[in-house]
């Protein structure tokens, strides 16, 4: 009896565990733990496979103008990326993934991991992504690999840092464009810091 009571109990955890991991990144990737402002951060799905988005997210339709419809690549050199390889960059010490909406946006909730910069003051803040003030400008000679994004395919805010930051000497093949941005992260579910 005692050996089937640890069958049992064996055959529980194993559902749990199988549970855990139902809706997972990738089917090798539950879940990955990222450095953040404020410590480490756990990236995941939600595990409810009936959840669904609402909201300003679930919107579908924007006028354009402001909310036009973004190219895939916003200048020439700059790779466009998806979800697992902005998680890759999150992971990589060396490289700086920007969150390029203004302020009320980026409090409003975020990709962990994420600073904000917003693409209004992108030029200014160089410094920080390994570039130096020279008298031309700035000498992007050492510049940080660094992905930016903002609201989604319709949001025109990381596509004009992009091209500002590339105006003023970043190495377009140093920047990845996000272009899903927030509105693709939270319809796949991945775990989003701040606001709601």
């Amino acid at each position: 009896m005692k050996s089937y009571a640890i069958a049992a109990a064996l055959l529980v955890c194993a559902a749990q565990a199988g549970a855990e991991a139902e809706v997972g990144i990738t089917r090798d990737l539950p879940k990955v733990t990222v450095e953040s402002a404020s410590g480490p951060a756990v990236i995941e799905r939600i595990q409810d496979p009936a959840h669904e988005i609402s909201g300003e997210w679930a919107r579908t339709s924007r006028p354009c103008p402001d909310f036009c419809i973004q190219p895939f690549t916003p200048a020439p050199g700059v790779a466009t990326i998806g979800e697992l390889e902005l998680i890759a960059l999150l992971q990589d010490p060396d490289a700086v993934v920007i969150d390029s909406r203004t302020p009320d946006w980026f409090e409003g909730g975020t990709i962990p991991g994420a600073i904000n910069i917003p693409y209004t003051y992108v030029i200014d803040e160089l410094a920080q992504l390994g570039c130096e003030p020279d008298f031309d400008g700035w000498d992007c000679a050492q510049a940080k690999r660094v992905a930016l994004f903002c609201n989604g395919i319709w949001c025109g805010q990381s596509p004009t840092a992009i091209r500002n930051m590339i105006g003023a000497g970043y190495p377009p093949e140093r920047i990845f464009y996000y272009r899903g941005g927030m509105q693709v992260w939270r319809l796949l579910g991945l775990t989003v810091t701040g606001g709601g």
